[in-house]
């Protein structure tokens, strides 16, 4: 498609570019499923940290919905409260447990990437769907019991703001 499009001189289309993007998404999601880069989060105490992070400014910062820590990377679906950004919730989360994390592994330097991947949900079935893909994740790439998984209950839905 990006071929066709250099060869025909002309933009990729809304829908091509739609289709891009959701190619390269799962392409990313399947080369960290696969457990690339370093995997830190395998580590329970640092797994731990980001949890309670994650936890932490719950109901003041933002409304968790679900969330999901992988060796890896981290799934959440949250909204922010009135009076936050996700650009300041993301750098709290980040700063915080980056220093944690650094501590723990006697390691200094960028512990994150510096973007985050965020996808404005826009609908019920595209909430449903985000909860089940972060509840799943574990399962799907492997992981046994992994224990860094949570789902809001019913009333999740509910309680979006």
């Amino acid at each position: 498609m990006v071929r066709t499009a250099r060869q025909l001189a002309r933009d990729l289309s809304p829908d091509e570019l739609k289709k891009l993007h959701n190619l390269s998404t799962q392409r990313i999601e399947q080369y960290l499923d696969k457990g690339a880069g370093a995997c830190h989060l395998n580590n329970p105490t640092i797994a731990r940290v980001v949890a309670e992070a994650l936890r932490h400014f719950d109901g003041t910062r933002y409304r968790n919905f679900a969330w999901c820590v992988m060796p890896n990377h981290v799934h959440a679906l949250f909204g922010v409260l009135p009076g936050f950004s996700l650009a300041s919730v993301m750098h709290s989360w980040k700063s915080f447990t980056a220093k944690e994390a650094n501590r723990i592994l006697k390691a200094h330097g960028d512990f994150w990437e510096r973007e985050y991947y965020d996808h404005l949900i826009r609908n019920q079935a595209e909430f449903e769907r985000a909860v089940q893909y972060i509840a799943e994740n574990p399962v799907k790439a492997g992981l046994r019991n992994w224990p860094w998984v949570w789902v809001r209950g019913s009333e999740a839905a509910a309680a979006r703001p």
